[in-house]
């Protein structure tokens, strides 16, 4: 019983030493910085995807707009619905 108890506390502390690490990459602010500091270069790089895409495969634009009048569509109707409440 002692070693299960202890291998338990082992595989906690391993847990919170790597949640700790992942933090370092998901809830930073470097991201944010980055697109401040290369904002037009983001924007360049995202048109020349767009454009590419355009030429490669255009059902995928199309996907991508459904997909997005979907989720707006939805986000509308959660709205209306927490005003009604």
């Amino acid at each position: 019983m002692d070693e299960i108890l202890k291998e338990n506390q082992l595989l906690k502390e391993r847990i919170t030493e790597l949640e700790d690490k992942l933090k370092k990459y998901t809830n930073g602010n470097n991201h944010k910085n980055y697109y401040t500091k290369n904002k037009d270069k983001v924007i360049e790089k995202s048109s020349n995807y767009l454009k590419k895409l355009k030429e490669d495969n255009p059902d995928k634009i199309k996907e991508y707009a459904k997909r997005a009048y979907e989720k707006r569509k939805e986000k509308i109707k959660q709205e209306k619905e927490t005003l009604n409440i």
